[in-house]
């Protein structure tokens, strides 16, 4: 269910460049604050926490990506994960993932919590109802650039 449009030929180094709105950082921010969660906001209106930092490349629009990772709900069920290795070119997944992943280095870890509008919108997807917001726990295993 990630976004299969670009390759690396044609990729746009910009990162996107939506906002979220007022209502939809609310709702990350309530979601935070009653779980006790410490948590930094991104100018787009994602929040995040680096776990570890890594070493060496931060991706950028056209890296290919090799990650581990599980998505959830913020009621805590599962959508979504990786049990093994898996790769993609990070122009080609959603918004939260393509402006939160330059923020670490091969070898990072970190959590997002992506508002409906940097995820997958208005649009519902196997596991995910529309307009829901996201929380993926990302290993960033490797970084191709």
């Amino acid at each position: 269910w990630f976004c299969f449009s670009c390759n690396k030929n044609t990729c746009d180094e910009n990162p996107p460049s939506t906002i979220a709105s007022a209502a939809e950082i609310k709702v990350l921010q309530d979601f935070i604050t009653a779980n006790g969660i410490i948590a930094t906001q991104h100018a787009s209106g994602f929040f995040y926490r680096i776990l570890t930092q890594g070493s060496g490349a931060n991706p950028n629009q056209c890296s290919s990506i090799t990650v581990r990772y599980k998505g959830t709900l913020l009621s805590g069920s599962t959508f979504d994960q990786s049990t093994t290795n898996v790769s993609f070119l990070l122009n080609q997944l959603i918004a939260g993932w393509k402006l939160g992943l330059p923020l670490l280095q091969k070898g990072g870890k970190i959590m997002l919590y992506i508002p409906p509008s940097l995820g997958y919108g208005s649009s519902s997807q196997s596991g995910i109802p529309a307009n829901s917001s996201l929380i993926f726990d990302i290993d960033l295993i490797g970084v191709e650039n």
